[in-house]
């Protein structure tokens, strides 16, 4: 029997083995061609009019791809995407703050700012810079050793007779304090203070 003849013999003995999947086959067939008869449908409608609107269309669309495909977008693409949690929460901030009209009022205060820096004239700019250098003049010198340990000092001194419940100290009990030895290095540092201070100054007053 010859190969045309087995053929349609074949293929009845495959929808019989398999009448479920060729059903099915059937089936997605029609689906394919009700689409293809709506697309030609679709096409057969548009007039030229529409088909130069939709050339436009495509043609802008493609422009604007070509301008968004730059290394500056695509540096923020990259950051956008390996920050993306932290941006997203950023928004919903901003977003809760807009809400409220928090947003607004920042933005008042920002702008006072502003007009009360561009209001600065020169004098009052060399002052708040002298400010700022007597500031940082200050903490350099707590900064220093010597006078951290001397700061730590007195103020472990303060802590400790603010606890100890001091009571008043007349000219008997002032005699009889004086006699102790710690009294006595306690006024010795006081002492050595007033002296360094009075030197300071002096030397301020020559200057």
């Amino acid at each position: 029997m010859s190969e045309s003849t087995n053929r349609p013999d074949d293929l009845e003995a495959a929808i019989a083995e398999n009448p479920e999947a060729v059903a099915a086959f059937v089936e997605r067939l029609d689906a394919v061609n009700e689409l293809l008869d709506v697309l030609a449908l679709g096409e057969g409608a548009l007039t030229d009019e529409m088909i130069v609107e939709l050339s436009g269309t495509a043609a802008t669309l493609a422009e604007s791809a070509d301008g968004l495909a730059t290394e500056e977008t695509a540096a923020l693409a990259e950051t956008v995407g390996a920050n993306g949690e932290e941006l997203a929460e950023a928004m919903e901030t901003l977003l809760a703050l807009q809400r409220s009209g928090t947003l607004d009022e920042l933005a008042e205060v920002a702008e006072v700012a502003s007009l009360l820096t561009a209001a600065l004239d020169d004098e009052m700019v060399r002052s708040l810079a002298g400010t700022g250098s007597s500031l940082g003049e200050i903490a350099d010198t707590a900064a220093e050793d010597d006078t951290r340990d001397g700061l730590q000092t007195v103020l472990s001194g303060v802590g400790a007779a603010e606890g100890s419940d001091p009571e008043p100290v007349g000219p008997v009990g002032l005699v009889r304090q004086i006699r102790d030895p710690e009294v006595q290095y306690g006024l010795g540092y006081v002492f050595a203070i007033a002296r360094a201070i009075g030197e300071r100054q002096a030397e301020t007053d020559r200057n």
